[in-house]
């Protein structure tokens, strides 16, 4: 959417959470509720809670609760008076308009002021389909995020892929579409038989594992038109979530044949298959790095699953694990400075993060049982499920980078298997 103009051992410390970042001062954040007509259907209050929401779960974000009482007496066409900003106690404002036109289109525009210096620092106008106006809040919120936490983007405007199940240990199931704060869900395979999804880099398109049928395939989808292709003839059973390269002409895949299993690369014009890896161990679950140069994984050549680094075209495979317990699951961040991972160990199942060499790993969430990190657009956030076993089933959790703000998602059922879309906009 384009807006118009306007000192332990490794064995001790495997599974303890290690939150190293100290926790933030929040940027307070003064949202004045946006004006609106006598017909806008509750539209102006919406985008001003969507707003609300998304930048406070940030927690690097904080709006102030007491905003709603200048609700009269900031106008939006005219530059704040510098007493009335003071009077906010809040280092940001933002105020904003949204307007119903006759024929069903929401136009909606903001404007984020500096409280210390009373300048205006983004402003802008979005025109869109009836239907398109949670996108444009989130829009907001990621041109607000990004103003005042000095990142280049945020992660408010992406959506996540999942596996809904019937209960505990019910995969494979559903796969459904949601908003990345649950809104919006909708199913896009009708049979419970798909696991492991994953988007494409652009975020058109997701590759899945499916079982409808019997032996695991893969399948590739197109989200708009909701059209699946298999793709093609793998050299045995699909038995890990595929990986999307930056240029989205190449799936890297984990195949098993009889005992042992090797990665494979699916060109995806062609259809051709490339093997990347040839052992006698099982190498599943590849990644390809941000630039495409190298895809991590997991195998258990050394005796137990651990994660390597190598090339993209295969060769020179380096183990950057050596901690107690095992390492599945991994996933390279947007930024490129870092691999998540599933690690089990002590009874437990935690989500980490460490460098790209292995160095610096921390634990950020342990129990029974996590698995399955995936990282938002901008790095900063990793997503996960948690099945806490008994006659329920798993649910999709987030936690920042830092190690805190633990969140659960919400999902109308049980949800395993997320996949975190890059930005939309």
């Amino acid at each position: 959417m384009q807006p118009a103009a306007t000192g332990r051992s490794p064995a001790q410390s495997a599974l303890r959470i290690q939150p190293v970042l100290q926790d933030p001062a929040s940027i307070l954040l003064a949202v004045i509720p946006f004006t609106g007509g006598q017909a806008d259907g509750g539209l102006a209050s919406g985008l001003s809670q969507i707003i609300s929401d998304d930048l406070n779960g940030s927690r690097l974000i904080q709006s102030v609760a007491s905003a709603a009482s200048f609700e009269r007496v900031i106008d939006f066409d005219s530059p704040p008076r510098p007493e009335r900003l003071r009077a906010l106690h809040a280092d940001a404002m933002v105020v904003g308009r949204a307007i119903r036109h006759d024929d069903g289109r929401v136009e909606v525009a903001f404007r984020l002021y500096d409280v210390a210096s009373g300048h205006q620092r983004i402003g802008q106008r979005y025109v869109a389909p009836p239907d398109h106006w949670r996108r444009i809040a989130h829009i907001i919120s990621d041109q607000i995020y990004g103003c005042l936490v000095g990142d280049s983007k945020g992660y408010f405007d992406s959506r996540v892929a999942y596996i809904e199940g019937e209960g505990a240990g019910h995969r494979p199931g559903r796969l459904a579409l949601m908003d990345r704060d649950g809104a919006n869900m909708r199913y896009l395979t009708a049979g419970a038989a798909a696991m492991r999804p994953r988007f494409s880099s652009a975020g058109h398109e997701i590759c899945y594992v499916d079982t409808d049928g019997g032996a695991p395939r893969l399948l590739l989808l197109n989200i708009a038109s909701g059209q699946g292709e298999i793709l093609g003839k793998l050299p045995g059973l699909v038995k890990s979530a595929p990986s999307f390269a930056p240029d989205d002409k190449r799936i890297a895949i984990g195949i098993e044949q009889g005992d042992h299993g090797n990665l494979f690369a699916v060109d995806l014009d062609t259809k051709s298959i490339t093997r990347l890896t040839d052992t006698p161990a099982i190498d599943t679950s590849p990644c390809y790095s941000p630039d495409g140069s190298q895809i991590c994984f997991e195998s258990d050549r050394g005796g137990k699953p651990q994660i390597y680094v190598m090339s993209a075209n295969g060769g020179n495979a380096q183990r950057i694990t050596f901690g107690e317990g095992s390492y599945s699951t991994p996933v390279w961040s947007p930024r490129g400075d870092t691999i998540a991972f599933t690690k089990q160990g002590g009874g437990q199942f935690a989500i980490g993060i460490m460098k790209t060499d292995g160095s610096g790993e921390r634990i950020l969430a342990s129990g029974f049982h996590n698995e399955g990190p995936t990282f938002s657009p901008n790095g900063r956030v990793l997503m996960f499920f948690r099945d806490l076993g008994g006659t329920g089933g798993p649910s999709l959790f987030s936690i920042d980078v830092s190690g805190r703000n633990e969140l659960k998602v919400p999902t109308p059922g049980y949800a395993s298997d997320p996949a975190w879309s890059p930005l939309l906009s």
